[in-house]
C-alpha cells in the first residue's frame, strides 16, 4: 500500500505540517533559534522615581501601601525612598536639585518656603488631619477661645501646627502674634512642658500628638479638621519642575498610584496599619489604625482644587502674618501648583 502523501491529508493537518516545516526552517536559517515573535515579549523596565518622606509620620502609611500593594509597579514605576527627616528647605532644595524626584510632607509646613521660589510644583494633595491642639483634662482650657494670654507649646517657630492654630485663633478675634506665647519644646517633651504648668496647650502632629492624647491626660479642642477645614488638605506631594517638563507621564504615574494607596489606606484602614507598622514598631497596629482612621486619606485634591486650597491657606496664612501682605495669592497658587491628570 502506497503511503499518502501530504496533500491527501486532511486540510487541518497539512496546515499543520507546513507551519511546523516553517517553523524549523527558520530555526535552522536562525541557527536553532526559535524566532523572536514565537517567544514571550520582555516586560517593560520600570522607571526609576526617588521619593523623599519622613518614615515617622504615621500619614504617610499609604506610601508604603503603594509599594507593598503594588500601586507602584501597576502604574510603571520603581520607587526609592528617600527618609528625609530635616528641614522643609533642605528637603525642597533636594526635591529641586534632582537628590529626589519628589517628596511628601505638610502643605503648612511647605508653603513659606515655596513662597521664596524653589523650582518645585505641588502635584496632588494626599489627605486632610493629624494635627492636634490638646489640653489638660483639669487646666480649664476647654475652647480655643480660652488661650488668650496663654502659653502654647510647639516644636518650632515655623511648624504647620503653630501656622494653622493661629489661623483659628486669628478666626476668633485672638491676635496669634501678641496674645498668645507660642514656647518652643523638644517635640516628644510637650507633654512634659504642660505637665510642669510651663504651657498651658500644645499643638503637634501625629503620632505624637495622638500619644498624648492618648495618655488620657490631655483633651483635644481643636484639630486641622475644624469646621471649616474638614474637608481641607494637610499633606501634599510635591514633585521637581525639570521631571515634569521632561517625564509627565511618571509624574502622572506618581501622582495615579499614590491616589489609588490613599483611596486603599481610607477604606482599609487596618491594612494600611499592618503595611506600616515596620516604621513604628513601638506603636500598636490599634494606635496606628485609630490615628489612621482619624484623618481624611480619601480627600487627594488635584488641578484647580489643590490650587484653590493652596490660595486659601496662603490668604490665611497672610492674616496671621506668615505670608507678605501684598502677596497675591491667587498667583502664588497657580505658580505652585500643577495640573497633572488635567
Amino acid at each position: 500500500m502506497t503511503a499518502p502523501s501530504l496533500f491527501d491529508l486532511p486540510s487541518l493537518s497539512r496546515r499543520s505540517l507546513l507551519r511546523a516545516g516553517a517553523v524549523a526552517a527558520s530555526a535552522a536559517t536562525l541557527g536553532g533559534v526559535i524566532p523572536s515573535v514565537l517567544a514571550a515579549p520582555a516586560p517593560a523596565a520600570l522607571k526609576p522615581i526617588r521619593l523623599a518622606w519622613n518614615t515617622g509620620a504615621v500619614c504617610g502609611a499609604p506610601i508604603v501601601v503603594a509599594q507593598k500593594n503594588g500601586f507602584f509597579a501597576k502604574h510603571g514605576l520603581d520607587v526609592e525612598y528617600v527618609n528625609f527627616a530635616g528641614s522643609t528647605e533642605q528637603l525642597l532644595e533636594a526635591i529641586a536639585t534632582g537628590k529626589a524626584d519628589a517628596g511628601h510632607g505638610m502643605a503648612l509646613r511647605w508653603l513659606k518656603p515655596l513662597e521664596q521660589g524653589f523650582d518645585v510644583k505641588i502635584a496632588t494633595g494626599v489627605h486632610g488631619g493629624c494635627m492636634r491642639l490638646l489640653t489638660p483634662k483639669a487646666g480649664g482650657v476647654t475652647d480655643i477661645k480660652q488661650l488668650r494670654g496663654k502659653v502654647v507649646g510647639i516644636s518650632d517657630l515655623a511648624s504647620p501646627a503653630k501656622h494653622f492654630f493661629s489661623i483659628l485663633l486669628a478666626k476668633d478675634g485672638i491676635d496669634p502674634n501678641t496674645e498668645v506665647e507660642w514656647r518652643v519644646y523638644p517635640g516628644d517633651l510637650l507633654g512634659v512642658a504642660v505637665d510642669k504648668g510651663e504651657a498651658q496647650a500644645i499643638a503637634h502632629w501625629d503620632p505624637v500628638a495622638y500619644q498624648f492624647l492618648k495618655s488620657g491626660n490631655l483633651v483635644e479642642i481643636a484639630s486641622n479638621l475644624s469646621g471649616e477645614y474638614a474637608n481641607r488638605v494637610c499633606c501634599v506631594v510635591g514633585v521637581r519642575n525639570t521631571l515634569l517638563r521632561d517625564d509627565k507621564p511618571a509624574v502622572q504615574a506618581l501622582v495615579r498610584a499614590l491616589i489609588e494607596a490613599q483611596d486603599y489606606s481610607a477604606h482599609n484602614p487596618a491594612e494600611a496599619a499592618k503595611a506600616y507598622q515596620e516604621y513604628a514598631p513601638k506603636a500598636s497596629l490599634e494606635d496606628l489604625t485609630a490615628q489612621l482612621s482619624s484623618h481624611t486619606h480619601h480627600h487627594h485634591p488635584q488641578g484647580n482644587d489643590i490650587r484653590r486650597e493652596v490660595a486659601q491657606y496662603a490668604e490665611a496664612l497672610k492674616s496671621v502674618k506668615v505670608f507678605k501682605p501684598t502677596t497675591d495669592t491667587a498667583k502664588f497658587a497657580e505658580r505652585v501648583t500643577t495640573d497633572v491628570l488635567g
